[in-house]
């Protein structure tokens, strides 16, 4: 299935409830858009490096924004594409998970018996298959990567769910958080693009 684009036609038709318009509160700021005197209950966000901050416009004026509006303008592919990978974890620091095969591993805590620790992925030096023979436990089945968990987490769904699943939930949550469908509102502009990642991320893998 090819991945839907945020400036798709489909998303016109895309509404809570079509022919219907929010209640304006009487509190609501003006519309910011020059020559405009509506008010602006409709927020949008003012770009990459003013996180946070918002425009407020009215409906009209909120989706002419939408339209032209890109985050990622200005910046070369491979910034957009280093973004992309880093929103994955949140734009937090990862680490490497295995052995670091300059320390070594590790050993035991000292209050532990080495002959009583099981040690399946053989992270300590005193895994019982070490002193006794025994065979080491295997995984019930293949290990996730920090990356493809966090996918499935963000799309919040179970790691074991089969691709129709995964599509189903894909499609829901884009309706869900798209502009279109909140009158206009980008605040959950962030949340969508993440879903989109991690969809497109799974898709990558294999997962759907």
């Amino acid at each position: 299935m090819p991945t839907m684009k945020l400036d798709s036609k489909l998303f016109d038709k895309i509404r809570v409830r079509p022919g219907t318009e929010r209640p304006v509160s009487d509190d609501a700021p003006a519309c910011e858009w020059e020559g405009c005197d509506r008010t602006g209950p409709h927020r949008a966000p003012k770009g990459r490096g003013r996180e946070g901050q918002y425009f407020h416009f009215c409906i009209d004026h909120v989706r002419d924004y939408n339209k032209s509006y890109n985050y990622f303008a200005g910046l070369p592919d491979d910034a957009v594409a280093d973004f992309q990978k880093d929103a994955l974890t949140g734009h937090r620091p990862t680490w490497t998970m295995g052995v670091n095969r300059a320390a070594g591993r590790a050993a035991p805590p000292p209050d532990i018996d080495a002959e009583t620790v099981v040690d399946p992925f053989g992270v300590f030096q005193g895994a019982r298959s070490r002193y006794t023979g025994g065979a080491a436990a295997k995984p019930a089945r293949k290990m996730l990567s920090p990356l493809q968990q966090k996918a499935f987490d963000t799309l919040g769904i179970e790691e074991g769910a089969d691709k129709a699943a995964i599509k189903a939930r894909y499609k829901l949550l884009v309706k869900r958080h798209h502009p279109d469908a909140n009158g206009g509102d980008r605040s959950l502009e962030d949340r969508l693009r993440q879903i989109i990642q991690a969809y497109n991320y799974l898709k990558s893998a294999g997962f759907c």
